[in-house]
Formats: structure tokens, C-alpha cells, sequence
């Protein structure tokens, strides 16, 4: 299902404050996975706050663009502690 820069945005807006594990493609086939907050969304990128004694640094930001094009895939935590729950 493909989705447009707009819904990723919105389906993101309300989702501000939740926790998330990012996995992120990180170059030479090398992927990053990161979890943290998701702080902020703006017009055009997110921030992601993560977790300090997991990372290096504060926070990060992707773009809108990341996602669609499947650069990073981005797991609300929340979602799959009730979907697992809901499992059992």
C-alpha cells in the first residue's frame, strides 16, 4: 500500500510521544536499528529523541521522503506490545 508524504505526516502527527524502534538503512549494507521517542514532526522531517545509554547522540531527524522510499521503517512500540498480547 502506497502512501503519500501527507498521510505519513498525519498518520505520524498522532503519535507524538510514543515510544518506536527505527530501522534505518545505513549505507555499504549496513542497516542501523535505534529506538527512542518520537519528539517532533514538521513540515517536512521527524525527530526521534533515543534512548542515551543505547546511542551516542540525542536525537535524530528523517524525512517524510525516508519512509516512503523505505529508506527507514519506523515499529511503535505500543502496536506491537498489544499485538502480541493479543496473540497469546
Amino acid at each position: 500500500m502506497v502512501k503519500s508524504l501527507i498521510e505519513i505526516k498525519q498518520t505520524l502527527d498522532g503519535q507524538i510521544g510514543k515510544r518506536l524502534q527505527l530501522t534505518a538503512n545505513g549505507g555499504r549494507r549496513k542497516t542501523v536499528i535505534r529506538s527512542g521517542v518520537l519528539a517532533d514532526t514538521y513540515p517536512s522531517v521527524f525527530v526521534v529523541e533515543l534512548d542515551q545509554d543505547e546511542n551516542a547522540f540525542e536525537r535524530v531527524s528523517y524525512s517524510y521522503a525516508d519512509i516512503l522510499t523505505e529508506a527507514v521503517e519506523i515499529n511503535f512500540l505500543d502496536d506491537l506490545t498489544t499485538a502480541m498480547a493479543a496473540e497469546q
